[in-house]
């Protein structure tokens, strides 16, 4: 296993390995590894030879507000536990803000990338300027890294809708692949920020993947009243005495567009957004009505 910090030592490894013919992957993280992580890297190594995993915490992605300062960086622990799933093929790149954003003032890069429309609702709703800093980051990544393929986890529905859009739209040449979101025993997803939980919120957290399998099974049973599956999302959150609900929505998969009515044959998205205490916690699902 390799790591690298430097950009333009990871621009001259990518560069060689498509020299030799080798097909890479990228699998971009903000670390704090997980089960769900690791089955990214799985996915990744199946499709390509050398599968380069980013460690950066982005800065431009996080609020004013929110907890960049307080998210979990646990480098050594994270080069651990992909050590345990892969020795050989596996290159960590984990750079400095500083590299990434040359200059030091965030709010004043003087070019990043502006998503509109696929941001209106869900979390960009919530969220001002966070899939800018999204599509920033991964914009430098895919430039950095140049792969063939790059993975990401479906948990993030709206992150991956709209940076499919940004590698089509921008001729990145890169194939993005979605893996549906990992879980732990009792059905919630499995993320970084888990770990905030107390005992009782971990427990009421639960209510989120309800409602999300509820949903998907009302979608695929074919009610096309999203109403009624917004309001038994709601309702299911609802049991949960400690849980804020931010959303619950029912979206169109291809633009993540509002819906009223869930056409035969359409692709949409449930998802929805709470918070237990302070941790914001996310789940969703891609479903195809029948």
């Amino acid at each position: 296993m390799e790591l690298i910090h430097d950009i333009e030592d990871m621009m001259t490894r990518a560069s060689a390995l498509g020299a030799e013919g080798k097909r890479v992957a990228l699998v971009p993280t903000m670390g704090a590894l997980h089960d769900g992580h690791l089955e990214l890297v799985r996915e990744a190594r199946a499709h390509t030879d050398i599968t380069v995993v980013s460690i950066f915490v982005n800065p431009t992605q996080f609020g004013p507000t929110e907890d960049y300062d307080r998210y979990p960086r646990r480098l050594e622990e994270d080069i651990e536990l992909l050590r345990s799933l892969a020795a050989d093929g596996v290159i960590v790149f984990a750079p400095g803000v500083e590299d990434m954003y040359p200059g030091g003032d965030l709010e004043r890069q003087p070019i990043r990338f502006t998503v509109r429309e696929l941001d209106r609702w869900l979390c960009g709703r919530y969220r001002e300027g966070h899939f800018d800093g999204v599509v920033t980051v991964v914009a430098k990544l895919l430039n950095i890294v140049r792969p063939d393929v790059a993975v990401f986890g479906l948990k993030d529905a709206q992150q991956f809708v709209i940076l499919k859009r940004l590698a089509r739209d921008y001729f990145f040449g890169t194939r993005l692949i979605g893996v549906p979101t990992v879980r732990e025993d009792d059905g919630l997803a499995m993320s970084s920020r888990n770990r905030y939980l107390n005992h009782e919120e971990r427990l009421q957290a639960r209510v989120l993947s309800k409602a999300i399998t509820d949903a998907e099974a009302a979608v695929k049973r074919g009610e096309q009243r999203v109403l009624g599956i917004v309001t038994a999302m709601r309702d299911t959150i609802g049991q949960s005495e400690l849980a804020k609900l931010q959303y619950a929505e029912v979206v169109s998969a291809d633009d993540l567009q509002p819906l009223e009515t869930i056409e035969s044959g359409m692709e949409v998205l449930v998802a929805v957004a709470a918070y237990f205490g302070e941790t914001r916690l996310i789940d969703s699902a891609f479903v195809t009505a029948p």
